[in-house]
């Protein structure tokens, strides 16, 4: 689009602008595509999607020729007519230069402006999410590849930043916010990740140090851009695990585009591959979702001036068990090992139904002003059964390898048996209206100056209901200390309100300044905190390939429904937010080794935090105190190396080193049955997710004259994370689990099949076959510990271990 601005004098050159989008023959927006006007200096580079603004001098001299060029695509020139072509904005598409590649497309993200510009933060390729080696092909399973992020447990979602917990994370889809089930307790319960990534066009993920216009949180910020098609495409995936299919299109007057994806997950298959507990698994999970966007602007002029955009989301999850018999080894001082056989009785049923949908409002007044007005909605209603009844034996097993008995039990020292009885059923409601602007004084979008604001308003109804009953007993009767029973009918309801505004300076070509200030006001605790925030950049003006990036400011995370309920089902309205003060300072350099692009990040942080909220982990549940009583910190070290190590493809190196531990001024102690016992005074002890070391590797290969045959290698290797029994957090010290280790391999193929230069828009494109061998290694990995007492009241921790070695099969077709 040609828009003219203010008359200048007949001698001097006019000043235009020239708008538009480049994508690939697929649709796939472009990043860093060069555009400019053939025999006038300078050019624009396009954005994450695709989209570039490119200032022009009129009249121009002779025939006007648009130039656009990217490495790897076959240079585009486009005849202009100036300035009569004012109207829509240019829609280009380059096609792969097959010259210069053969038959290998380049997908690897080259760092964009904000990742210089903006500490701690990552910019992921969409794509990679599909073919990475997981279970079940999980957005989130790339995420656990970057320094500072810790999941040790594949059949999980959830993951961790620089020590937090994951309900310490923000997720933004299109700019609402998304919440995750309230009552999950085991990772074999979860669906999917709430993000669907075949719809998915840009992902930005910080660890830290995020700007105001994100909201209060203590660890992360996941912002994913879901696409805006601008031709039919679809897909189809199935695997050993489940499938998933999306389409998308746009109309053909150009106003109305959609996408829409439906996916099924049924872990059974993974699930029999679980080493200690067997019996009947019967988990299913679907989801729904669609994003519609709508011009609303005049026919004729600009339609995306008012637009409209409707995110819906339907999701099921439905997790049945009947376990049948267990069994599991455990090593006790002096050598010895303890075998527990376990046989079940009974049956467990976890059952979530999610609803949410958003509408986006868009206007831009001028080039300088935007507007969006945004609502949504949230209805989850989460169910929990259980009536499990076990019988368990304790037995020491022969250790004598020239023994004709080796690895059988030989003593038998106690029998015990356990209940376990659950009703839970939890309703919870969100609605949130709020305005967001993004204003560029002087009406220039591509000024030195942006200022970016909001306010935002919600109403949370959150009802519980708690009926749980579970004793354990090894002695033919059950003592008040071995019984707990909790019952409850909670409500809460409540508004909150909060509001940002932040500047960004562009103070030269080489450096930027982000500053500003964020408020959030809760009606249930009455408290308002105010976060001031700051980000830095700089490049090094004589190698301007080399940055440095510096990011401080206050953190908040006001409680949520979770935070509030303590061990005894009770809610705690004066509970404060916990607060963290964060200190970021990176460095990027941007290198070319082997003749190909490689980028180099590293970064140090620190936190400290105040009000902390101490919890214990369950599996995935986290178990919390409901009382300010803690001050933590978190320190450490991060670097990351990613690039083409194998030309063509993107591959990258991780490393992490973390220490984070908390105080405590008076902490309750409680028994195995979460009854309180008494008081102690801790000094710093671990915190949960004090993981000193990790390291992973994601690598991309292919066959040198064959790129359409690949093969990916995902290494993940975390040190022990510390465990104690409930109510005893200072045996963190000395209880750590065993290293996570875990290394999938894959083995694609892809076959191209359209074979004409202009095929039919709805046939067949390709198919991408797929084998994998996850956790080829068979490591016992282990999720977390059960507690089962003996006669004598002494405590053993049994480990819950995670999938072994299981092959699977994928297969996606697109359209």
């Amino acid at each position: 689009m040609l828009a003219q601005q203010a008359p200048a004098p007949a001698a001097a050159a006019q000043a235009t602008v020239l708008t538009g989008t480049v994508r690939d023959a697929q649709g796939q927006p472009l990043e860093l595509v060069v555009v400019g006007l053939e025999g006038q200096p300078g050019g624009a580079t396009t954005d994450a999607q695709g989209n570039f603004t490119l200032r022009l001098l009129l009249p121009v001299s002779g025939p006007a020729v648009l130039v656009v060029r990217r490495l790897g695509y076959q240079t585009l020139r486009q005849p202009l007519r100036l300035p009569e072509g004012a109207g829509q904005p240019l829609r280009l598409a380059l096609q792969v230069d097959t010259k210069a590649l053969g038959s290998v497309t380049v997908h690897a993200r080259a760092a964009g402006a904000d990742q210089r510009e903006q500490a701690s933060l990552v910019q992921l390729d969409p794509q990679t999410a599909k073919v990475l080696p997981s279970p079940f092909g999980d957005f989130n399973a790339i995420l656990k590849t970057l320094p500072g992020v810790v999941s040790n447990n594949e059949l999980t979602s959830t993951y961790n930043v620089r020590g937090g917990s994951y309900e310490e994370n923000l997720l933004y889809v299109n700019g609402f916010e998304v919440y995750r089930p309230f009552l999950v307790t085991q990772a074999q319960q979860e669906g999917l990740s709430f993000i669907n990534p075949d719809l998915v066009q840009k992902v930005d993920f910080s660890t830290g140090g995020w700007q105001p216009k994100y909201g209060d949180k203590l660890s992360s910020v996941l912002d994913v851009q879901y696409k805006e098609p601008e031709k039919f495409a679809a897909s189809a995936t199935a695997s050993l695990v489940g499938g998933a299919v999306h389409t998308e299109a746009r109309s053909a007057n150009g106003r109305v585009s959609y996408l829409a994806g439906v996916r099924y997950k049924n872990a059974q298959y993974v699930f029999n591959a679980l080493k200690q507990n067997q019996g009947q698994y019967n988990p299913t999970f679907y989801d729904g979702q669609a994003y519609v966007n709508i011009g609303l602007g005049s026919k004729g002029g600009d339609l995306q001036k008012t637009s409209l955009g409707i995110l819906g989301v339907v999701a099921h999850n439905d997790y049945r068990f009947v376990p049948q018999t267990g069994q599991v080894s455990n090593s006790l001082p002096g050598g010895q090992v303890l075998r527990v056989n376990i046989y079940y009785d009974g049956r467990e049923r976890m059952q979530y139904d999610t609803y949410q949908t958003g509408l986006d409002l868009r206007h831009n007044f001028h080039p300088g002003l935007q507007l969006d007005l945004l609502a949504s909605a949230l209805s989850t209603r989460e169910s929990e059964f259980r009536d499990v009844e076990a019988a368990y034996t304790f037995a020491e097993v022969n250790r004598d390898p020239s023994s004709p008995d080796f690895n059988q039990t030989v003593r038998q020292r106690n029998v015990g048996s356990s209940f376990n009885h659950a009703r839970n059923d939890l309703t919870a409601r969100v609605y949130t209206a709020e305005l967001r602007g993004r204003w560029n004084p002087g009406g220039d979008p591509l000024g030195p100056h942006t200022v970016r604001f909001g306010v935002k308003t919600g109403r949370e109804s959150i009802h519980d209901q708690l009926d749980e009953y579970s004793f354990a007993d090894s002695a033919d009767y059950v003592p008040d200390a071995r019984r707990t029973r909790l019952t409850a009918d909670l409500n809460l309801l409540s508004t909150r309100t909060q509001g940002y505004v932040q500047h960004t300076w562009q103070l030269d070509s080489l450096k930027t300044l982000t500053y500003g200030v964020r408020g959030h006001y809760w009606t249930e605790n009455q408290q308002l905190v105010i976060s001031p925030r700051l980000q830095f950049s700089s490049r090094d003006r004589r190698h301007p390939e080399r940055s440095w990036k510096l990011a401080a400011g206050v953190y908040a995370q006001p409680p949520f429904y979770r935070e509030l309920r303590n061990l005894q089902g009770q809610l705690n309205p004066e509970l404060r937010a916990q607060k963290s003060l964060h200190f970021v300072v990176g460095r990027q350099v941007e290198l070319h080794l082997m003749n190909r692009p490689f980028r180099l990040n590293t970064e140090a942080f620190y936190k400290y935090l105040t009000d902390v909220i101490p919890y214990e982990v369950d599996n995935v549940r986290l178990r919390y105190y409901a009382t300010n009583q803690a001050t933590a910190y978190a320190a450490g070290f991060e670097t990351r190396l990613s690039g083409e190590f194998v030309k063509g493809v993107e591959s990258w190196l991780s490393l992490g080193l973390l220490s984070t531990q908390e105080k405590g001024d008076t902490t309750a102690t409680y028994n195995a049955a979460g009854k309180r016992t008494g008081y102690q005074t801790l000094g710093y002890i671990r915190r949960p997710q004090d993981q000193r070391l990790t390291a992973s590797i994601f690598f991309q290969d292919h066959l040198p004259d064959n790129p359409s045959v690949r093969g990916y290698l995902n290494l993940v290797f975390g040190t022990g994370l510390p465990f104690s029994a409930p109510g005893h957090l200072q045996e963190r010290e000395t209880n750590s689990t065993s290293a996570y280790q875990r290394v999938d391999v894959g083995f694609s193929k892809v076959v191209s099949l359209r074979a004409t230069a202009k095929p039919h828009p709805y046939s067949l494109e390709s198919l991408w076959l797929s084998l994998e061998i996850l956790n080829i290694l068979g490591a016992n990995n282990v999720a977390g510990y059960s507690y089962l007492q003996d006669v004598n009241g002494r405590t053993y921790s049994i480990p819950s271990y995670l999938s072994q070695r299981v092959v699977n099969l994928r297969a996606i077709a697109r359209f």
